[in-house]
């Protein structure tokens, strides 16, 4: 039974178009960074999705492929319009699931 699919968030959809755009440039992280205002890690997060990235980063990735900007920062403006992301409740930012520490 196949599962249906939901709508990719805003966020996931412009992570997929940094992604091909620099895939369009051939260009390596390292490149990239060399050739923007922006660091290796910070582009690894642009283009995984981890952080929304600046609009600047979006108009240098088009121009470095020769792309028209303006999908990608419709894209851009969706995804920031998005709720962040929340941890879930029965979980601490950067840890485990809670746990009752002490005995009662």
């Amino acid at each position: 039974m196949r599962q249906s699919q939901e709508a990719a968030p805003p966020s996931g959809t412009l992570a997929r178009t940094l992604r091909e755009l620099r895939d369009r440039t051939g260009l390596s992280l390292a490149a990239l960074a060399a050739r923007t205002p922006y660091s290796k890690s910070a582009w690894h997060r642009y283009l995984t999705g981890v952080t929304h990235p600046p609009r600047s980063a979006v108009e240098a990735l088009a121009r470095l492929a020769g792309a028209d900007p303006a999908p990608a920062l419709a894209l851009w403006e969706a995804a920031g319009q998005s709720p962040p992301r929340r941890p879930r409740p029965d979980t601490a930012p950067g840890h485990g699931p809670l746990r009752d520490c002490c005995p009662r």
